[in-house]
């Protein structure tokens, strides 16, 4: 059984800036993967030349993007970008959830953090 994390960043940059790095093949390929194609709601993630396909399943303008794996063993699993602006600071809350092995969550949050340093780097905030 997989087990479900839901990991918070928070960003001081617009939510409209931060929601096309989530949502679109450039932006995503500027911090999630090494390239990114997408071909209507099929996108393929590349990582060392290996594609992963994931259909995008729901969006909400400036406020969320699902993913599922075509590949998962359960139908259930997804990978989730949703964004919360935080009342009093403004600041941009991104909640990522995603679907880990048990045995694999440090791993896998390692793997969130490095990349989510990214994507500050690309938003500057």
């Amino acid at each position: 059984m997989r087990k479900r994390i839901d990991l918070e960043y928070i960003f001081s940059s617009s939510v409209t800036i931060l929601f096309s790095r989530l949502s679109s093949a450039p932006g995503l390929a500027e911090w999630f993967s090494d390239d990114v194609k997408h071909d209507g709601n099929i996108f393929t993630f590349v990582w060392d030349g290996i594609g992963e396909e994931a259909e995008l399943v729901d969006m909400k303008k400036n406020s969320y993007v699902r993913f599922k794996w075509l590949d998962a063993d359960d139908a259930d699993e997804f990978f989730e970008f949703s964004l919360h602006v935080e009342p009093l600071t403004e600041e941009v809350a991104l909640i990522i959830t995603d679907f880990v092995d048990a045995d694999e969550e440090g791993d896998a949050i390692e793997l969130w953090n490095k990349q989510v340093e990214m994507l500050h780097r690309t938003v500057g905030g």
